[in-house]
């Protein structure tokens, strides 16, 4: 992904790697058939190493409002439990029933795209088995049971108390258990081999659990996903990104439901979108990712046939994860495109080209956070029209990879703190723009 030396009279969508933010906060304030499309770890939150000392901004939380309807989140995390988002708001306005009376509680889609959520805080998983829920709920003593018996293996190289770390690395998700292992290499990152030695188990452990819901008669129930992670391979799993030296790696070993992959929850939430604003849903009102097909090209076609082209909203999708690697040199070179976000954020950007719309992909550059395994983008100051203005001279991806299909149209190099604030003052001239023309 290497930035474009776009002219300036260039549409937003047509652009890449822009850092012209207004021209977005343009389209976000004015556009009325609007559907944003937000991860939330990295995005309007820091990357932190232990997930419970996660913040939100409770002002970015409540401008959320200010896009009722048009706003939903889609997370591998989730809106529940200890480390569930919804904690972490009732952190900030100090009560769940002050957060549930002004429905504070961000909308749309967790765990991949199994978890659904209102504004009111009602959660539901449309298409999991109550057998499913069950195996489920024994992964996080698993993971638990797994990091213990590594540790007591590795003593002489793990010093200390290792409880605590086992505690913040073993997350107790409802509907995507999941190994956190940041807390570890903070612990081991001059220690690499160690470090990778943990990631095999871990992988080795997730490997444990699918033939054992297979057992169980689960054998088609669940998926593993690692992030960030270096793509798929030929039998579409994905592949583990083994740690180097100031490079952490997969951190995150999550268990999840199968059909939980954030490009079939575009879908679920478009269908979504469709139904609050026509009353009707296209894909019928029970549809759940689980429903969806796992191909792009079928996903396609699912919503250019079923979606009515005069009501499709301007989607925008705003994601931190997303990664390439370059492996090998000349014609023996691999390369590896992943990323959590990337898959969604790819659809986006081919449902706009395949339906004529423009849509955007948003990136915001996370590698500020405590989590040491994202590329900064790299910005210079160049020339442009007798001027010098920052021009993002070098993207997520390798820099070798030159054919990467996925462009990020904006990016908000400031992180989370940038992009929230941003968001904030949009959502004021959104509600501003409404008073004017007197619809609230």
């Amino acid at each position: 992904m290497t930035a474009s030396h776009t002219a300036p009279h260039l549409l937003l969508h047509e652009m890449a790697l822009s850092l012209d933010v207004d021209k977005l906060a343009n389209i976000l304030a004015n556009v009325e058939n609007l559907l944003i499309i937000q991860d939330l770890d990295g995005v309007c939150m820091g990357l932190v190493k232990d997930p419970l000392s996660r913040e939100i901004d409770l002002d970015y939380v409540r401008a959320t409002k200010a896009f009722d309807g048009h706003f939903f989140v889609l997370t591998n995390g989730e809106h529940l439990g200890q480390r569930g988002v919804n904690r972490i708001i009732e952190k900030a306005t100090q009560s769940a029933i002050y957060t549930r009376q002004e429905r504070l509680y961000l909308p749309g889609l967790a765990a991949g795209g199994v978890q659904w959520q209102d504004r009111d805080g009602r959660v539901s998983h449309p298409g999991v088995s109550e057998a499913e829920m069950t195996f489920l709920q024994e992964v996080p003593q698993r993971i638990g049971h797994c990091l213990q018996e590594f540790c007591q293996a590795h003593e002489a190289e793990i010093p200390g108390e290792v409880q605590h770390l086992i505690e913040a690395a073993a997350l107790d998700n409802v509907a995507s258990p999941t190994a956190n292992l940041n807390v570890f290499y903070d612990r081991l990152r001059d220690r690499t081999p160690i470090y990778v030695a943990l990631q095999e188990a871990m992988q080795g452990l997730m490997e444990d659990l699918l033939a054992d819901a297979a057992k169980h008669g689960l054998e088609d129930s669940f998926f593993v996903h690692y992030a960030p992670n270096l793509g798929r391979d030929e039998q579409g799993m994905e592949l583990v990104r083994f740690a180097k030296p100031g490079d952490s790696g997969t951190t995150d070993f999550q268990f999840m439901i199968r059909g939980a992959i954030k490009e079939a929850g575009v879908v679920a939430l478009l269908n979504r979108y469709y139904q609050r604003r026509t009353g009707n849903a296209p894909l019928g009102e029970e549809f759940s990712v689980r429903q969806a097909p796992k191909q792009e090209a079928d996903l396609l076609d699912l919503v250019q046939e079923n979606f009515d082209p005069q009501i499709m909203p301007t989607i925008i999708g705003v994601g931190d994860t997303v990664n390439s690697t370059v492996e090998g040199d000349g014609d023996e070179q691999t390369v590896r495109r992943g990323g959590s976000d990337r898959n969604f954020l790819q659809l986006i950007q081919n449902l706009g080209r395949r339906l004529n719309k423009g849509n955007l992909t948003v990136y915001v550059d996370s590698s500020g956070g405590e989590v040491k395994n994202r590329k900064a983008v790299k910005v210079e100051m160049r020339e442009r029209n007798g001027k010098q203005v920052p021009v993002v001279v070098s993207g997520p991806g390798d820099d070798r990879d030159t054919e990467d299909p996925l462009t990020l149209n904006v990016v908000f190099r400031g992180g989370h703190e940038q992009y929230s604030q941003f968001f904030q003052t949009v959502a004021e001239a959104r509600r501003e723009i409404a008073r004017n023309q007197g619809l609230s």
